[in-house]
């Protein structure tokens, strides 16, 4: 039977029964007498076994039938749940997610099982399991079944290598894994490329160098390197660029390479997998009723691209709808009025459906978490409570990509930094088990992401000696900071209070880049703490990115838009209202000195040459910081849709981006966080 057809239907369903034998195994751990949780488990693993049997793929088939029979076990009270059971269980189930990886990237999603089998029936039998030194790691198992990542070199490639052993050189498969935690991954491979070329030459990379600049890959890539040093030589090197997880060098012989490529060559293999990326489009619009039952027949898998391609579509609707507006509004035609309006209303309710469509839960985003808790925890000697809530508000999926790693540095801080050890919080009168809270919810057009921890706190004093000793603060100036302001110090650059550098943080980066990372996405961070009772680290975000409401302002006969989530107010004041300090012009603002900024200045718009009695301001803010830009005037409120200026225009100063207004003009978009930093 022919069954590439189901293979993308068959891949998302066993992610998602993989995703719940994650979760219901560490809710197992605080439950383990709880037989809804290992019904639901038994259930997810003979689902995954029927659908594997089904394609064939047999090693999958086999492991989940054996983790099935020791839930079956559990389930008639023959085998108890404890607590060293869960550290196999969901090892076992690592491996069935990576052999499913392993046939979404074309593979056959076999590996060596005899171990982890072995182990899961001697559970079944009720014997104690006593683990080996450590389970064999997926990346280990992957390595181990797969003796290289190139397959393809061509003529020139392995004429270098053959010349470069012919002249005393050594030829070595160098693979690096980063750390799962990495946020920028673009410029680890850089740094790692920077210390291979010191060593030798890179003849050739996987995934290719221009995956690797556009951070297109998971975690880890493999070079073939030409040097005359030593393996260890080359493994240490690598090891010193920071958030690296694993470098493994190995000799890469070419006669080998050649061996194994006649061996693919003479031996015949089926190739239903190999038309999975040219089927792809085919497969997402032939949704029959089978693949569709497990959702109760009321939703069908689309690609992401073509909901990509509906959105620009409506983004010109929407662009196309603002000048059928202004025309209607000129021409002052009752019919043509009445039409528009009424397409406005149902382009109102189409836009609402298709941004819809595009929002994902973020329990897409949290359901890592708790495994990467767990983990974390032991190996810090810690004892910690995650605790969800709000995992079903949804976001814009641009935003969902974006806001992981940013999230997972916030919770290994709070792990790190936060919550103390065992020990010390008895010795402070806490419960033994420190509780981290990840709660997300809706609040207007915007979503709220809390981390929050009952740990150590933030040590104010600390934070501002490390400041004023890093320049970040003069002494002058540590007396009229808020405590939201020195909270938010520790996001400066290179910033650090820890005492000691640990493979979990306290390098003095990290925090920064989460903080320029959400305030990209349009949103904000704010930090509030009490000391010896914890930390709350709070993030707001747009719903979408893409369509945005604006208030138009005019300056010298140019349009220019500000978005309405910064604005606090609009007032016009006179002379008489606008005073200096510091030699530099502000207002008083309901008690407050703001300061006055002139757009027309930043962007060098023409300036008229008379003095006008009253000026119009727009009040906007960037957490506690607050600004008046001063503008010729208002238009008015306006949807508009948001396009990037592209690589040539990207750096200009306190621009995010452009947008067509109804009548054919481009109106640029303020960046007020910028205008105010």
């Amino acid at each position: 039977m022919d069954t590439t057809q189901y293979l993308d239907v068959f891949i998302d369903e066993s992610n998602e029964h993989i995703e719940v034998l994650y979760k219901k195994l560490l809710e197992l751990e605080k439950d383990p007498t709880e037989k809804a949780i290992i019904e639901e488990i038994f259930r997810a693993a003979h689902t995954l076994k029927g659908m594997s049997a089904t394609m064939g793929y047999n090693d999958l088939a086999k492991l989940t039938h054996t983790l099935e029979n020791v839930f079956d076990a559990i389930r008639y009270d023959k085998v108890q749940v404890q607590s060293e059971m869960i550290d196999l269980l969901v090892e076992t189930v690592d491996h069935l997610n990576a052999m499913v990886e392993d046939i979404a990237s074309g593979g056959n999603g076999s590996q060596d099982i005899t171990d982890v089998a072995n182990q899961l029936e001697a559970i079944e039998k009720g014997e104690v399991v006593v683990p080996k030194e450590k389970i064999e790691t997926v990346q280990e198992v992957v390595t181990a079944q797969n003796s290289s990542v190139f397959t393809k070199l061509d003529e020139f490639e392995l004429s270098i290598l053959n010349e470069s052993n012919e002249r005393g050189f050594q030829n070595f498969e160098v693979s690096v894994q980063l750390r799962e935690d990495c946020l920028l991954k673009g410029a680890r491979v850089f740094m790692v490329f920077e210390v291979l070329e010191q060593l030798g030459e890179v003849i050739k990379s996987n995934p290719s160098v221009t995956d690797l600049e556009d951070e297109n890959f998971d975690y880890s890539f493999s070079v073939i390197l030409v040097s005359s040093a030593k393996e260890n030589e080359i493994a240490e090197k690598i090891k010193k660029v920071s958030e690296i997880e694993k470098v493994t060098v190995d000799a890469f012989s070419v006669n080998n390479y050649l061996d194994r490529k006649e061996t693919e060559l003479t031996t015949p293999v089926t190739n239903e997998v190999n038309t999975v990326e040219d089927k792809k489009v085919e497969k997402n619009e032939s949704t029959d009723s089978e693949n569709t039952k497990s959702s109760h027949n009321k939703t069908i898998r689309v690609n992401i691209d073509k909901l990509d391609v509906l959105m620009n579509l409506f983004e010109e609707l929407i662009i196309d709808r603002g000048r059928l507006e202004q025309i209607s509004t000129e021409l002052r035609n009752t019919e043509l009025q009445e039409s528009v309006e009424r397409m406005s209303r149902v382009s109102s309710d189409l836009q609402n459906i298709i941004l819809t469509m595009r929002m994902v839960p973020i329990e897409h985003v949290f359901s890592r978490f708790p495994r990467m808790i767990r983990k974390l925890a032991r190996d810090l000697d810690k004892q910690v409570d995650l605790e969800i809530i709000g995992a079903d508000t949804e976001l814009d999926r641009t935003v969902i990509d974006e806001i992981g790693d940013p999230i997972v540095h916030l919770l290994r801080n709070a792990i790190d930094h936060g919550v103390e050890t065992p020990e010390v919080r008895l010795q402070k009168g806490k419960p033994e088990k420190g509780t981290i809270k990840l709660k997300a919810f809706h609040s207007g057009n915007h979503v709220f992401i809390e981390i929050a921890d009952d740990g150590a706190g933030i040590n104010k004093e600390k934070v501002l000696k490390k400041a004023i000793e890093n320049g970040i603060v003069s002494e002058n100036d540590k007396d009229t900071l808020t405590d939201q302001q020195i909270y938010g110090l520790i996001m400066e650059s290179g910033f650090s209070t820890a005492d000691k550098i640990s493979d979990i943080s306290g390098r003095g980066v990290g925090l920064d880049v989460v903080k320029n990372t959400i305030e990209s996405l349009g949103g904000s961070i704010t930090i509030d703490s009490e000391y010896n009772k914890g930390s709350v680290f709070s993030i707001q975000l747009p719903l979408t990115l893409t369509i945005i409401s604006v208030l138009l302002v005019e300056l010298n006969k140019e349009k220019y838009a500000i978005p309405l989530s910064s604005i606090i107010e609009t007032a016009i004041v006179s002379k008489e209202q606008i005073l200096s300090a510091h030699h530099k012009k502000v207002i008083d603002f309901r008690g407050k000195v703001v300061p006055l900024v002139n757009l027309k200045e930043i962007f060098d718009v023409p300036n008229a040459d008379h003095d006008e009695e009253y000026t119009s301001i727009v009040i906007v803010k960037k957490g506690e910081k607050m600004a008046a830009l001063v503008v010729d005037s208002f238009i008015g409120q306006q949807e508009v849709v948001l396009k990037s200026l592209g690589a040539y225009l990207s750096s200009t100063f306190a621009i995010s981006g452009a947008t067509i207004l109804g009548d054919g003009q481009v109106a640029l978009i303020v960046d007020s966080n910028a205008v105010i930093k």
